[in-house]
């Protein structure tokens, strides 16, 4: 994971995640339709997105699991 991508979800509070998971997972699902009827020119952007919903998801764990404690 680079860097960059890691501080900018490290500075994000918890309704920023939220409504960061529900853009990128929007964002998805439109790429996956646009793929689907052939408008998509950049095929990564799915991987790329999937990636960062990943880092969105396991800060919001990491969150929850400090809160726990």
């Amino acid at each position: 994971m680079s860097n960059k991508h890691y501080n900018d979800v490290q500075k994000l509070s918890k309704d920023e995640l939220t409504s960061k998971i529900r853009e990128t997972e929007a964002g998805i699902f439109k790429a996956r339709m646009q793929k689907a009827t052939g408008q998509l020119k950049d095929t990564a952007q799915i991987w790329r997105s999937r990636k960062f919903l990943a880092r969105l998801k396991t800060r919001m764990s990491q969150m929850i699991a400090a809160s726990a404690k």
